[in-house]
């Protein structure tokens, strides 16, 4: 999207934004596969992984920055929730004994509640306020939407209900921090899949629906096979008696 708005006549501070923004959008493009095809929990898994956050962060920064100096409120409302992916999947590493009691710091209900208020708001502003959001407006019934913000808002709702569910009823399965990490790091990445497919075919087929939304149609059934995967796993070997 901000491809589309870049001008001569933009001061030189929203250059150096949009500059910082794609470099790190492209350094978290590139580190995300090497994390996720690497040895989990070895060196180069962490190594990249820690890159590939703060690459997130950079481009949550930046992009809520451009979005209230644009204003462009639809990029501030899905920075939110697609860096909360990557928060809530990094934040969970420091959890891990969350079910033998341990418990989330402010920070971390802070994030959930946010990216939960943000996204309902993005939820919102896709049926009242969908050429606001400029992305993905269809008709529905003689009434324009947009389908895009609803889906997106959603997905950011259910993820900050997600961690505010396991706060107030912590886990008892030693590995639930696997799951919600894997998960959380896969659905960013989803994320910044839709960020490039949006700026590399936007400009041949627009705002079209499905060239924000074809990552998560395709990863969100990937993660539930990964998570089923996993789940078989994890599971108890039944013992054999003789």
């Amino acid at each position: 999207m901000l491809h589309h708005m870049l001008h001569q006549n933009w001061p030189a501070y929203l250059r150096i934004l949009l500059a910082l923004h794609i470099a790190c959008g492209i350094t978290a493009f590139v580190c995300a596969p090497v994390a996720l095809l690497t040895a989990k929990g070895g060196k180069t898994h962490r190594r990249w992984g820690k890159i590939y956050f703060w690459a997130m962060a950079g481009v949550a920064v930046t992009a809520l920055t451009l979005s209230f100096a644009l204003p462009i409120y639809f990029l501030a409302m899905v920075a939110v929730f697609s860096f909360y992916a990557c928060f809530a999947a990094y934040r969970i590493l420091y959890l891990k004994d969350m079910y033998k009691g341990a418990q989330p710091l402010a920070v971390d209900w802070l994030a959930a509640i946010i990216t939960v208020l943000s996204s309902f708001l993005l939820f919102l502003m896709g049926f009242l306020k969908p050429v606001m959001m400029r992305v993905g407006v269809i008709q529905v019934a003689g009434h324009p939407v947009s389908i895009v913000s609803i889906v997106f808002g959603l997905i950011g709702v259910r993820l900050g209900l997600a961690s505010i569910s396991q706060f107030r009823q912590p886990p008892t399965e030693k590995m639930f921090w696997w799951f919600r990490h894997m998960q959380g790091m896969i659905a960013s990445y989803i994320a910044a899949m839709t960020a490039f497919s949006a700026v590399n075919l936007g400009p041949w087929f627009g705002n079209a629906w499905w060239v924000w939304l074809w990552p998560t149609i395709v990863g969100v059934p990937a993660i539930a096979i990964w998570t089923r995967y996993y789940e078989k796993k994890f599971a108890p070997k039944s013992k054999v008696t003789a």
